[in-house]
């Protein structure tokens, strides 16, 4: 059995979950804290993937991303005619995908911080910026942990978008959700045992992380 889309599909979800955390983090944070009247409007454009089938989110990705569209002239400047279908997309696709999935718990763990410590903090005449880091962050740490594995789970299990933008390249975009498809495609049901089962086992251990972690910090809370 070829094990190198078990391997690219673990680096997809690093990247993938790093790149999130790092643009999903301030995204929250302003959805938590404005006031401005169309925020919502503009969380409901980051909950759109939750939605929207992915084979629609992809056809799009694919035409933004395509020789037609803005990515076929970025690749153009290097010799290219396309982005899409290389590991570049793959990430990029896995990024819009996954955004609702580590936005809202990191958006939710911030309203729960509530106004009085930033009014503490006020008093001490700690700068916005302090605030953040030293109240906010920490006590939103559950929050982006939730996140960080809902993220990477979300992105190793993605089929739809993967499938429209980045195809089957073995080595480049042949991910595992590919590989169990093509797997079960062809007849061979045993290496889309082996990995269908690790992803079953993986995504219970999810699932059963974020109850005890939930349980946790209600527990803290009290």
């Amino acid at each position: 059995m070829d094990w190198q889309p078990v391997f690219l599909t673990l680096r997809l979800a690093t990247i993938t979950t790093a790149i999130l955390l790092v643009i999903g983090t301030p995204l929250a944070w302003w959805l938590a804290r404005s006031k401005a009247r169309w925020k919502e409007a503009v969380a409901a454009v980051v909950a759109l993937p939750l939605v929207l089938p992915p084979t629609v989110l992809g056809f799009y990705l694919l035409l933004l991303l395509g020789p037609e569209g803005p990515g076929g002239w970025i690749a153009g400047l290097w010799s290219g005619r396309t982005l899409a279908f290389t590991f570049e997309a793959l990430v990029l696709a896995s990024v819009v995908a996954s955004l609702p999935f580590v936005v809202q718990p990191i958006r939710n763990a911030f309203e729960a911080i509530g106004e009085r410590p930033f009014e503490v903090t006020a008093t001490l005449r700690a700068s916005p910026l302090d605030a953040f880091f030293t109240v906010a962050l920490p006590l939103a740490r559950p929050g982006f942990l939730t996140a960080a594995v809902l993220g990477f789970a979300h992105t190793l299990g993605e089929f739809g978008v993967v499938l429209m933008i980045g195809g089957a390249v073995p080595g480049e975009t042949k991910v595992l959700s590919i590989s169990i498809f093509q797997y079960v495609e062809i007849g061979e049901w045993r290496p889309a045992h082996i990995l269908a089962g690790g992803l079953l086992i993986f995504s219970f251990l999810v699932i059963l992380a974020m109850m005890l972690l939930e349980k946790r910090t209600r527990r803290i809370g009290r």
